[in-house]
């Protein structure tokens, strides 16, 4: 069996596993003729499903004013951050999927948007949202009941406040062990938070004091030496990123920001879905024009072009559902745009064909040169277009570039599509060619 089966075979495997995974949880199957009758309901196995943005399928948007008039100038930026981390740490622990936090400076005046898809219960996540981080240190009990070795919440009752709180605190840093280099993440006191954490640790040397914020631990550092300086050390072997990101939590509680709600707009499913319905009309009519322009102008050249445009479509749904991909309606325009790139590529391929059956090459070689020279076309312009969808994205959050959310939606599903179009527009319909070839039919 040549190579070219076994592609053929790991393509229908695949798209096959694919088509399972796209299928919707619940999709009704009727029919009836005769005798012969089936009524029953199939769906995608496993707990895969395409998540939805707040344009889509509703929810709320929560627009929140900090107020910083108590924060040092210098200090304003990172006392925002850290609102906003906070900010989706709670929408995190309310259970709410896929929520966009944004911030916004224009001014003096410091915003922090947060979008929240398909919530059920508003008034309970603006009160999560309108109150000011709590920061606290708590020392754990020695006396621990059975309950709180089975559950969490008796675990957390476990510890007790030791009177330090985020006014004690005056910031948090990231800093570098200098005999080990790894991260650590430095606190520094004000003169209250030093006199009483040098009481605390000089007592409690060797046991467990935890740093809750908002009732919950975010770490819990053993206590190993007095500290009297007001300069302590946290370490564990964090990653750079993980001492970022614990910085930031504290600081949110040691830079405590008044947040107050000042707008809050329900959006509706109805105009998203309907958009939707929109939007798919519209890319399915379309797909169809464009495979009825490949097969009257290619033959069966465009129809296996139009088969391996079927296998983008199941396999490009498939990777929305297993990476998670919130799906906004910017993002749909960046699947239908990508669908367009997925045509192109064969359209350049066949026409490279074509000037090779022209200087009278055997239809096999016409084919290999064709797929070979419209590469480097096909490469350049995918490279281009997938670093715009980068740019887009902005995955390492540069602030000169963009941070909205929708428009990061538009260029991961372009990023994707593009990615797979490449698979599908070289390799299935390459695959599906030569399969043809070996069978003896000119295509």
């Amino acid at each position: 069996m040549s190579t070219s089966y076994y592609r053929l075979f790991f393509i229908v495997l695949l798209t096959a596993v694919a088509a399972a995974i796209a299928l919707p949880k619940e999709l009704p199957i009727k029919f009836e003729w005769r005798q012969f009758k089936i009524d029953r309901v199939i769906g995608s196995p496993g707990n895969f499903e395409l998540k939805q943005g707040l344009d889509i399928q509703g929810g709320m948007q929560v627009v929140l004013a900090a107020d910083m008039s108590e924060i040092p100038v210098e200090d304003r930026e990172r006392a925002l951050e850290s609102a906003r981390e906070i900010m989706l740490r709670r929408v995190d622990l309310f259970g709410i999927s896929e929520p966009v936090v944004q911030t916004s400076q224009q001014g003096d005046q410091h915003r922090i948007i947060v979008e929240l898809p398909g919530i059920d219960d508003p008034a309970q996540a603006l009160q999560l949202l309108g109150t000011t981080a709590q920061l606290s240190f708590r020392l754990q009990s020695q006396e621990t009941s059975p309950e709180a070795t089975e559950s969490a919440m008796a675990f957390f009752n476990s510890f007790q406040e030791v009177g330090i709180g985020g006014d004690q605190l005056r910031r948090a840093t990231v800093q570098f062990d200098p005999q080990t280099g790894e991260p650590v993440i430095g606190l520094e006191f004000n003169e209250e938070g030093t006199e009483k954490f040098a009481q605390v640790t000089t007592d409690h040397t060797g046991e467990t004091l935890a740093i809750f914020l908002d009732d919950f631990p975010v770490t819990m550092p053993v206590i190993q030496t007095p500290i009297l300086n007001g300069q302590a050390q946290i370490s564990g072997g964090f990653t750079v990123e993980q001492a970022q990101q614990l910085a930031i939590q504290l600081n949110a509680g040691a830079l405590p920001v008044p947040i107050e709600v000042i707008e809050q707009r329900t959006i509706g499913a109805s105009l998203g879905q309907e958009s939707v319905r929109d939007s798919l009309r519209a890319g399915v009519i379309g797909i169809g024009l464009v495979m009825t322009f490949m097969i009257a102008y290619y033959g069966l050249k465009g129809f296996l072009a139009s088969l391996a445009l079927v296998v983008y479509a199941v396999l490009t749904v498939a990777t929305y559902k297993i990476l998670g991909v919130t799906l906004t309606l910017p993002g749909l325009a960046g699947l239908l745009l990508s669908i367009g790139m997925a045509v192109d590529a064969n359209i350049l391929i066949f026409e490279r064909m074509k000037e090779e059956l022209l200087l009278d090459k055997p239809f096999e070689r016409a084919m290999e040169l064709g797929f070979g020279r419209a590469w480097d076309s096909i490469k350049d312009a995918n490279i281009a277009t997938i670093m715009t969808a980068l740019v887009l994205i902005n995955p390492l959050d540069f602030s000169f570039l963009n941070t909205s959310g929708l428009v990061r939606g538009f260029g991961v599903t372009l990023l994707i599509g593009v990615l797979i179009s490449l698979f599908t527009g070289v390799v299935v319909t390459r695959t599906f060619m030569r399969i043809f070839l070996a069978s003896g039919k000119k295509v």
